[in-house]
């Protein structure tokens, strides 16, 4: 038997023209996908799920990490600021409250308590989804991107042309100006043949889930994931399984999600007073997986120096793991050397593998992504050169803080 079949070739209808087209629903894709459109851009979002949020709703990684840097600064503003007050707009969870950030408080007070909150990641997701069509975005749900076609500018630069979709419709193509890569795996980049790296120390297990107890209620249950840098030895008594998982390979992935679901369910039904007929738990229907692919940008920064001043800065953000760490974002980390109308937000900017524990997470995401939203919506000739000093002041504008000397 051959083990390659050639696929026949065929015509494909186009789905649409857009100025932006962005590529994932998490927190990177919506705040590109927001601030493209409040540049006025025509945009659309795709999304392979159904509903918005990845790894922070479907993922049930519902801890929204701080805004600040643990001595008393908030940090990352703009979009990043707004989605946590949205994801906490119709409640707070009990015990995750952090009162002098968001009832006013001295700087000592805010010292005390990391600006972060836990939140509903449903209700998230729908406000969210909301947000983004008020503001008119379109959003194409149950849609992968499964081709990129690129034109050759010159022999080291290509632009991509379109991207081919696919979904319950069938196969399509995209045409837009500029895409923005936020599938968290770097999917876009790899399919168009922008180079790529991979994380090499690979994702251990983990299995969060949401359960139901008498004493406690409804609540989060953080199950395996415990790679503390700091603490090798910690590190290794609390995973799950003796094994890491790259992420970007499809049996590998099912066996981590096959792995997830029965760690999970094996830690619910060690509670006494689950009702086996209606056993309560809530399962996240995507993998969780934090670091996988990332692109390879024009710059990669490392997690040393802090505090340090970047001239193409497009945001801020802490180290959510230790008080004191702040860090320019630099522009160069988003875009490739090799693509004119490619730029990247999220889990797989162009970060060293010890930055990229720091900036996966949700604040960085979205301070990522709202700069890659404006950019993509300001600049068609070419995302590698664009006006720096132009794209700063949108962001100011927007409410964005740029350098340390701004917060601190």
């Amino acid at each position: 038997m051959s083990s390659v079949i050639i696929e026949p070739e065929k015509k494909l209808a186009v789905y649409g023209e857009y100025d932006v087209l962005v590529c994932g629903g998490g927190v990177a894709g919506i705040a590109a996908a927001l601030a493209a459109a409040r540049q006025g851009a025509k945009v659309l979002l795709l999304e392979r799920e159904y509903m918005l949020g990845g790894l922070a709703t479907l993922g049930l990684v519902t801890i929204y990490l701080p805004l600040c840097d643990g001595m008393g600064h908030q940090v990352s503003f703009g979009i990043a600021d707004e989605l946590l007050r949205l994801s906490i707009a119709r409640g707070i969870i009990d015990g995750h409250y952090p009162k002098p950030w968001l009832e006013g408080g001295t700087i000592e007070e805010r010292a005390a308590t990391r600006f972060e909150v836990q939140y509903n990641p449903h209700i998230f997701a729908c406000d969210a989804e909301k947000l983004l069509i008020d503001s008119g975005v379109e959003i194409l749900y149950g849609t992968l991107c499964a081709s990129v076609i690129c034109d050759e500018v010159d022999n080291e630069t290509k632009r991509i042309s379109s991207v081919i979709i696919e979904n319950k419709s069938g196969r399509g193509a995209v045409i837009a100006k500029n895409v923005v890569d936020t599938t968290g795996d770097a999917d876009v980049c790899k399919l168009a043949g922008i180079p790529t790296a991979l994380h090499q120390k690979g994702n251990v297990l983990a299995a969060w889930y949401y359960r139901y107890s008498r004493d406690n209620g409804v609540s989060l249950k953080m199950l395996g994931f415990a790679d503390v840098p700091s603490d090798p030895k910690l590190s290794e008594a609390r995973q799950l399984v003796k094994r890491r998982f790259g992420g970007v390979d499809a049996r590998e992935i099912s066996d981590m999600v096959i792995l997830a679901h029965q760690a999970a369910l094996s830690d619910a039904f060690k509670q006494r007073e689950i009702d086996h007929s209606t056993v309560p738990i809530i399962y996240p229907t995507i993998p969780q997986l934090r670091m996988t692919r990332r692109i390879v940008g024009i710059s990669t920064p490392d997690d040393s120096p802090t505090h340090e001043y970047i001239p193409t800065s497009v945001g801020l953000f802490s180290d959510w793991r230790k008080h004191g760490p702040v860090y320019e974002l630099p522009y160069e980390c988003l875009v490739s050397e090799s693509c004119a109308n490619l730029i990247t937000a999220g889990r797989c900017i162009s970060v060293t593998d010890n930055m990229w524990d720091i900036t996966r997470v949700i604040p960085v995401c979205a301070v990522s992504g709202e700069a890659a939203g404006r950019a993509a919506a300001m600049f068609t000739d070419d995302l590698r050169t664009p006006n720096i000093a132009k794209l700063q002041s949108a962001l100011r504008d927007s409410g964005v803080k740029l350098h340390c000397s701004d917060v601190m």
